[in-house]
């Protein structure tokens, strides 16, 4: 029954309307944690999210996937309670919990009925503060990451992805995909879990939010009881990465009959002026849905590919503008030519005003669906607070996107989008198509 009463609870939090006129509460909890809240009564619910800053780019020389494999491994017993134990423990609670390590930061989602609280917090709790990593379940979660990392060896996105990352960042431990290698995957062992949790959660890069039926009160208390006894600092965070890619073609040879195209170059970070309005002239260039430029030229005028996209991708130590596609073989010359052309033609002519117009409508009127339920408000504010945006952003945000001129898109436009910089990764067996550097 109590299963069923927080399936009913979240049937109804996400089906609440539609709002971007959120009204967001700062609370300090008496031990010192910060965190946003949004009070909703209405359903005796809460969704609350956590972020730990560093995340997998935090994995030690040689121990990349540690991070990783930690965060898979602490709902796999906690306390005095094995794996078996806890997953017992949370269904009988009817709570549900996710953790997810990401090369920026870890996120901790927890949905929890009003009734239970107290409850679901200290099970929360320990298996933030107290996992067990016990052997058993290291090693069955290690087997599992290493299906996927074996999976992926194969994909050629996943190629993609891997090779660019190599190519544009060195070293850095963005160079490599936060799983880790079979090797290092392998080598990994309980200590190292252990190494890991401490490193990656500590108080001094939590960020909180809470939508749904909690005081300020209860969640300052709430916030004490379940992150109070964290470490109190963690690993010194990465430098900044420093990009490799000058511009041109790389080829990985794969037997496909499709190519994968991977391509960009440097962006802009989040707290970039000019973020916001290149964020617009992406919509315009290679944003969602049917309208962008390079889903007309590509896609419909050329039947080249099924999809074409790019975004702006402001890492935590490195920002990019990407796009991918995929063709077919024979086509995949043609396909580059096409978006290195629409990338000059953008640099150059800038977008006209009936586009601006258009992106600004799709913008602003999409905007307010985000917001379309407890667990995605909560999701949404602690992103908020990692790109360091107040809170009243959700109030303004629209009417920035609005205040943007013709004159400001067409100069970011000019001065983000460089051809010359353009870089190409091709994974499969592409014609017409030779590796330029």
């Amino acid at each position: 029954m109590i299963r069923i009463a927080l399936a009913a609870c979240l049937a109804l939090a996400t089906a609440l309307p539609a709002r971007a006129e959120t009204e967001v509460q700062q609370v300090t909890s008496p031990g010192g944690i910060d965190a946003w809240l949004v009070e909703e009564h209405s359903i005796p619910f809460v969704a609350l999210e956590l972020r730990f800053r560093g995340g997998s780019a935090l994995d030690p020389e040689g121990k990349r996937g540690a991070v990783n494999l930690m965060t898979a491994t602490l709902e796999e017993g906690a306390a005095d309670m094995d794996a078996q134990a806890f997953a017992a423990a949370r269904e009988a609670l009817a709570a549900r919990f996710s953790f997810d390590a990401h090369d920026d930061a870890i996120s901790v989602s927890a949905r929890f009925l009003t009734e239970n609280r107290d409850k679901s917090v200290e099970l929360l709790r320990k298996a933030l503060v107290e996992p067990r990593f016990d052997e058993e379940a290291v090693e069955r979660v290690r087997g599992q990451v290493l299906s996927n990392i074996r999976s992926e060896q194969t994909d050629p996105n996943a190629i993609a992805r891997d090779t660019w990352d190599k190519l544009a960042f060195g070293d850095h431990p963005y160079a490599t995909d936060s799983s880790g290698t079979v090797d290092s995957v392998t080598g990994l062992t309980s200590d190292d879990m252990r190494t890991a949790h401490d490193a990656v959660l500590a108080r001094d890069r939590i960020y909180v939010s809470a939508v749904g039926d909690i005081t300020p009160d209860e969640l300052g208390t709430l916030l004490d009881d379940l992150l109070g006894d964290l470490p109190e600092e963690g690993a010194p965070l990465p430098d900044e990465a420093e990009y490799g890619l000058d511009g041109g073609v790389e080829v990985v040879d794969f037997d496909t009959p499709q190519s994968v195209i991977r391509f960009g170059h440097e962006g802009l970070k989040r707290d970039d002026p000019d973020f916001l309005t290149a964020y617009v002239v992406n919509q315009i260039f290679g944003g969602s849905g049917f309208e962008s430029r390079l889903m007309e030229e590509v896609r419909v005028e050329r039947g080249l590919t099924y999809g074409i996209g790019t975004a702006l991708a402001p890492y935590e130590f490195a920002e990019l503008v990407l796009g991918q596609s995929a063709t077919a073989n024979a086509r995949a010359g043609e396909t580059v030519d096409v978006i290195r052309e629409e990338w000059r033609r953008l640099s150059e002519e800038g977008v006209t005003q009936d586009e601006l117009d258009a992106a600004k409508k799709y913008l602003t009127g999409a905007y307010p669906l985000r917001f379309d339920g407890n667990a995605r408000i909560a999701d949404i504010l602690v992103g908020m607070q990692m790109d360091d945006l107040s809170p009243d952003y959700i109030e303004n945000r629209n009417d920035m996107v609005e205040a943007i001129t013709l004159d400001e898109a067409n100069r970011v436009a000019r001065e983000l989008y460089d051809p010359e910089a353009l870089q190409f990764v091709v994974v499969g067996q592409p014609e017409g198509l030779d590796a330029v550097n």
